[in-house]
């Protein structure tokens, strides 16, 4: 009996080192299969996708999250959904936002007012940093089992490939921004807008998708730049472009056409949905209290809504939304344009009442 129970251990041992060395091999496999990958993607997002596929085919991990901090801008990849709630909490505390600063969320198209789910324990989550001069970014992971020993070894490994490639990218992205991004706004420049519009109406026409506009610009902005002087009117700018930014859908792309105008496109958006969001939109404008020194500043929008239609051309439905934003003016500013039809309380004789606003 005894002399079985050594054999057993024996075999036991062996088939450990044997299966523990293929697994390790298999791992190894894998892994350089992913760093090859890694450093053949062509944008960020790509990066990210295949970091966190890589994490959790190999880790074994049942969270994964990403965010990168890029001047302004916070990005976040969360997977799965149901930990966005907890996880930003986390993210807004390490890179120090404010709840005023919108988390770009890269792989869910979520709009401002949906839910992000039930609140989780983040009591065993593990964060690693990455960055250079160009960016700020950290990994979270929260592991599915327990961890291996080589697994932190090839987490460090994983993560300095990711950060070779993710430099790169962000540089070559930096050079193209330069090209056709607002550099006070963060907007899209007009010949981007051009680009993007030809694109999405291309798009849209194909597919008999619905595609909106609109245009908007801030009410007497001349005086703001008279009063406060053009260094309070630049803020005003920018805050208000970044507010928009904020509350608009990730799909949803953001010009600054001139000026103090901007124009939104809004793809597979009918018209009413577009009145709706310019209609929040110019509400979070008019409660914006803008600081420029020890000064607050305040200030409205107009804005104006058009639908591309079937013969719509690019500079036809710029004009359409222009000719509605002169109209929102006419109408006392401050508002859209076509307005969206309200019902007033009844009156004393019960006949309900619509008025445009």
């Amino acid at each position: 009996m005894k002399t079985i129970d050594r054999f057993q251990k024996k075999m036991t041992a062996a088939l450990s080192m044997l299966f523990g060395s293929a697994a390790r091999d298999a791992d190894h496999r894998r892994l350089a299969r992913y760093i090859i990958s890694l450093n053949q993607k062509e944008s960020p997002e790509e990066i990210i996708n295949e970091l966190a596929s890589c994490l959790k085919n190999i880790l074994n991990y049942r969270l994964f999250g990403f965010a990168v901090k890029k001047d302004e801008t916070t990005d976040a990849w969360i997977d799965p959904q149901m930990y966005k709630h907890s996880l930003e909490e986390v993210i807004r505390k390490d890179f120090h936002l404010e709840n005023r600063f919108q988390i770009n969320y890269l792989n869910h198209r979520l709009d401002p007012d949906e839910s992000v789910g039930k609140k989780f324990s983040m009591e065993n989550l593990t964060t690693y940093t990455l960055g250079s001069e160009d960016y700020q970014a950290k990994v979270y992971m929260l592991a599915a089992d327990r961890a291996m020993d080589r697994h932190g070894d090839m987490v460090q490994m994983i993560l300095q490939s990711t950060q070779a490639a993710l430099s790169k990218q962000i540089s070559i992205e930096r050079l193209t921004d330069a090209a056709i991004i607002d550099p006070l706004t963060g907007c899209y420049n007009r010949r981007e807008l051009e680009n993007q519009l030809k694109k999405n109406m291309a798009h849209a026409a194909r597919h008999n998708n619905d595609l909106s506009v609109f245009m908007f610009d801030l009410d007497h902005f001349k005086d703001i730049n008279d009063r406060y002087g053009h260094p309070a009117g630049d803020r005003v700018l920018m805050e208000v472009a970044s507010t928009v930014r904020a509350n608009i859908r990730q799909g949803d792309i953001l010009a600054r056409y001139g000026g103090e105008e901007f124009i939104a496109i809004l793809p597979e958006t009918d018209r009413q949905k577009a009145k709706e969001l310019a209609e929040r939109l110019r509400e979070k404008i008019s409660r914006l209290e803008i600081q420029s020194g020890d000064r607050t500043i305040s200030v409205t929008a107009s804005f104006g809504v058009v639908r591309m239609r079937p013969d719509s051309t690019m500079d036809r439905l710029i004009a359409d939304a222009d000719i509605m934003l002169y109209k929102a003016k006419k109408n006392g500013r401050n508002t859209i344009m076509p307005g969206l039809i309200k019902v007033c309380p009844p009156k004393a004789s019960g006949i309900k009442e619509s008025s445009f606003v």
